[in-house]
């Protein structure tokens, strides 16, 4: 089977090579890797130099180069686009995913499945990281809704087919792991080895996911709505339930509450409650003038290695994809 690799790249120019080299023997020709389509995020170094430097080395290697940042999963998104084969891989420039896992994640594939993500056994990160990569999950199970939500990693296989279901999907915010809830339930997930960063720091910092969750859980999710509704729901009980001992103190005791701390805490319960509420009406709010404004989920300034339909195929919806070498 046909594989399409799709690796968003940012400042990696030092990892890239090995990259490749570890891929073309993962993904020899008994195996029939199909194509790397490398898509440099608006880096900083020269990771952009080395693609065009692999796609004059290696005819089958793409290389799109988007105008500036626009994140890990708006770069995905470009480079699905342009996949030209029924598989696609999805991973890290990091080669923390070993690519030598990539034959086992095409075996689970195989059993029925649409999507398979390799959750790494052993992650090495700091505690701060791991704790937003927790709290990323949580919001990412809300907005899938599907059971594998905790276990979903940077590293997955999907069949691709699916990005039809969201040929049209435009925005600023993208995560393609929700996207793809909108193709399939055949979701799995097995235990890959995760290895150290062999050259460099991550890119990916504690703030960079907090921002990631709060993005898929407004952008793709009604559930802080549904939690502002209750919170407001809550205090009006409690509001409530306080009236019925203030009124019923007047009656009995022939008196009221006293205190201005008491008075205070009542009015900070409610404020907040109600300044919580607004703020992520604002969110959904900010995100629909974001939609309105039409903003794209990415830009290309340049490519290497494509033609002008697969350059098309990027910016409007994906190209049909091959079945053969």
């Amino acid at each position: 089977m046909l594989v399409s690799v799709v690796v968003p790249v940012y400042n990696s120019e030092g990892s890239l090579p090995l990259l490749v080299e570890r891929l073309s023997r993962a993904l020899g020709p008994g195996t029939q890797l199909g194509e790397l389509i490398l898509v440099n995020d608006g880096s900083s170094d020269q990771s952009w130099c080395v693609i065009e430097e692999l796609v004059r080395t290696h005819s089958w290697i793409r290389g799109f180069n988007l105008m500036r940042n626009y994140g890990q999963h708006n770069a995905l998104l470009c480079g699905i686009r342009a996949a030209r084969y029924p598989i696609i891989v999805t991973m890290d420039d990091d080669l923390q995913t070993p690519p030598e896992e990539i034959p086992r994640l095409m075996a689970e594939l195989d059993k029925g499945n649409d999507v398979v993500y390799g959750t790494p056994r052993h992650q090495h990160h700091g505690f701060l990281r791991d704790l937003a990569s927790a709290v990323t999950k949580i919001a990412l199970q809300s907005a899938m809704g599907a059971d594998t939500a905790r276990k979903v990693s940077a590293y997955r296989i999907f069949r691709t087919h699916l990005r039809e279901a969201f040929a049209y999907y435009s925005g600023p915010h993208v995560s393609i792991d929700v996207l793809l809830t909108w193709g399939t339930q055949k979701f799995s997930a097995i235990p890959v080895r995760n290895d150290p960063r062999p050259i460099g720091t991550s890119n990916y910092t504690a703030a960079k996911l907090i921002a990631h969750a709060v993005n898929m859980i407004t952008g793709f999710s009604t559930l802080p709505l549904r939690m502002a509704s209750i919170i407001g729901f809550i205090c009006t009980l409690f509001g409530l339930g306080v009236l019925a001992f203030v009124l019923g103190r007047y009656f009995v005791q022939g008196g009221s509450v006293p205190g201005f701390p008491f008075l205070a805490s009542m009015i900070a319960v409610f404020s907040g409650a109600q300044l919580f509420a607004l703020g992520i009406i604002g969110e959904y709010l900010a995100r629909m003038h974001f939609r309105m404004m039409d903003r794209p989920s990415y830009a290309l300034r340049s490519s290497a290695g494509a033609t002008q339909d697969e350059i098309g195929a990027t910016r409007r919806e994906p190209s049909t994809y091959v079945t053969d070498a």
